[in-house]
């Protein structure tokens, strides 16, 4: 078994922690966007159809009609992906 790692700054990093890697997918949907101050909203930065990076436990799982999917707020996307 591995010991956990201890950074400089005394983090202890879990053996977990190295292998969890960013999850993968396609947006579907996306939000109107996120509703500003001066009551306009913001230009969502992902579309459908592009692949994004996110966070393996932040978005929520769902189930729409036997389908699996994932909501996702946009401080879970990580990265756009171009393939």
């Amino acid at each position: 078994m591995k010991e956990d790692e201890v950074t400089k700054s005394g983090i202890v990093l879990p053996d977990t922690a190295e292998k969890e890697k960013p999850e993968k997918a396609e947006v579907v949907a996306v939000g109107p966007g996120k509703l500003l101050k001066n009551g306009e909203r913001s230009e969502m930065p992902v579309q459908p159809g592009q692949k994004v990076l996110f966070t393996k436990y932040g978005p929520t799982e769902i189930k729409i009609d036997d389908e699996e999917l994932l909501i996702a707020g946009l401080d879970d996307v990580l990265a756009v992906v171009e393939e």
